[in-house]
């Protein structure tokens, strides 16, 4: 059988740092096989549709490089369907209506407290059509005032198997009976859920540990249906940096960092942060899968040639946005510098426009090395569109000023007689030499000068892409300085 994985989010706000990995597994899982990666919007909760969601579930998927393999299904387009498999359900006996009220329920909520369970064969006064004469019932059923739930049986302990947990069990009388249709005659994600995933002929669920609950009921319904039921992997928690508890919006504002993958109504996105969709793809999968391998860095067409599902582990992952960042760096190290020129957006034109496009490439493709975030661009091209407007205090200070002139002075005159780079370096050498001055005093005085500090990229490099006249300019800039 083809292997076909869906990712299922609902459209009720943007998508979340967890679900992107949810969506990842069930791309990995589908693409090793050689399958299908479906999307499905599940949509049947109106009153929670965000509008925009959908739309931005869709885009951010795009971002990361997660194309589905068939257009995105809608569960609000698939009601007759829901509501045909909730009426063999209820010809067999596996479900039935169910008349009570939101007042009568939160009547016995309240008179039951925990003990409080709906079952149809529970004695406390229910409304349905175990309780009701056939007459009675019918009448309600025709009037529309009903919801549907399924049949949760007696004395029995169900069975399942999560391929990340091994063997489960459930009491069938801890469950009560789930409503799988609504007032409304739109389904559950109980009853939604099951029909779609046997009707896409989905192969394997992918989904968060909070749905581990709601398995005893998927379980059943497969059971009730007749249908073999497909692989369950329940995949840990995305944990907090620190502390207890599932990663959140608020954890990511607090501490300064992203929890979705595109900007949200004024909270940026990890794209906006300055990561590759690489990088956080490659993050991501390494959050909670133990590769078995020293190897940091994997492309997607990597990830899914060497993923295995037994690598998933059981406890959650804490989120660590320090090691996020260095697989990003890794990343960006490798990536084509048109590419990163594209993600930079406006940050490139002012570098385009003063040294046109091949030598803003030349610049990019230098000091990328040294971004661990694409937003990083911006500090680390200043230096060559704007000559230092101060210098690093600790390193003025330290510096041997009659040493300094002495370096300054000699690197204005070789390079006024020379554009050759190893010839500079090889003279400047001998000088330095000569006037018993370390090499390392000279490159750290000229560094000084050209980029205001001592960190940054290959020096002589720099100084042949920002031309001689502009570096003669901040020689004497130094100089000047050093004099005062």
């Amino acid at each position: 059988m083809r292997e076909r994985a869906r990712f299922a989010p609902s459209p009720t706000g943007p998508l979340h740092i967890g679900g992107v990995r949810t969506a990842l597994f069930n791309y990995l899982i589908a693409k090793k096989n050689g399958g299908d990666f479906i999307l499905r919007i599940e949509d049947t909760d109106s009153q929670r549709t965000v509008p925009g969601a959908e739309e931005y579930i869709i885009k951010s998927l795009e971002w990361l490089g997660l194309i589905p393999d068939e257009k995105p299904y809608k569960q609000s387009e698939r009601k007759e369907l829901y509501l045909n498999h909730a009426k063999i359900l209820i010809e067999k006996g596996f479900a039935y209506y169910s008349f009570d009220t939101t007042e009568d329920l939160n009547t016995l909520k309240k008179k039951l407290g925990n003990d409080f369970k709906y079952r149809h064969d529970s004695n406390i006064g229910l409304k349905n059509t175990f309780t009701l004469d056939k007459e009675d019932a019918e009448k309600l059923i025709k009037n529309g005032d009903f919801v549907v739930r399924m049949v949760a049986p007696k004395n029995e302990t169900i069975l399942a198997t999560d391929q990340i947990r091994g063997e489960l069990s459930f009491n069938s009388n801890e469950l009560e009976d789930k409503i799988i249709l609504k007032s409304d005659g739109m389904p559950t994600y109980h009853l939604a859920n099951v029909v779609d995933d046997k009707e896409m002929k989905i192969t394997s669920v992918v989904r968060g540990e909070e749905w581990l609950s709601s398995l005893p009921f998927h379980v059943l319904l497969y059971r009730y249906f007749d249908w073999a039921p497909p692989r369950f992997f329940h995949l840990p928690l995305i944990l907090k940096t620190t502390g207890k508890g599932k990663l959140s919006k608020r954890d990511g504002e607090e501490q300064g960092f992203p929890v979705f993958p595109l900007e949200w109504e004024g909270s940026v996105g990890f794209k906006e942060y300055g990561f590759l969709p690489e990088g956080l793809i490659n993050y991501l999968a390494l959050l909670g899968w133990n590769n078995e391998s020293d190897k940091e860095r994997y492309s997607l067409e990597e990830l899914v040639s060497v993923f295995d599902s037994a690598g998933i582990r059981k406890s959650g992952a804490r989120f660590d946005i320090k090691k996020a960042t260095w697989i990003n760096h890794l990343h960006i190290k490798e990536c084509a510098t048109k590419k990163i020129i594209e993600a930079s957006g406006e940050k490139i034109n002012e570098l385009t426009s003063l040294f046109g496009e091949e030598k803003a490439n030349q610049i990019v493709s230098l000091v990328k090395m040294r971004l661990n975030l694409i937003v990083d661009l911006q500090k680390e091209v200043e230096f060559f569109l704007n000559s230092p407007s101060n210098y690093d205090p600790k390193t003025l200070h330290r510096l041997n000023k009659e040493e300094a002139l002495v370096v300054l002075k000699f690197c204005t005159l070789q390079l006024r007689v020379s554009k050759d780079s190893a010839a500079t370096k090889e003279s400047l050498f001998k000088e330095s030499t000569k006037n018993k001055i370390s090499f390392g005093q000279t490159m750290k005085t000229l560094r000084l000068a050209i980029v205001g500090a001592l960190k940054g990229p290959d020096l002589f490099k720099t100084i042949e892409l920002i031309g001689t006249n502009e570096t003669l300019k901040r020689i004497d800039k130094l100089t000047k300085t050093l004099k005062q």
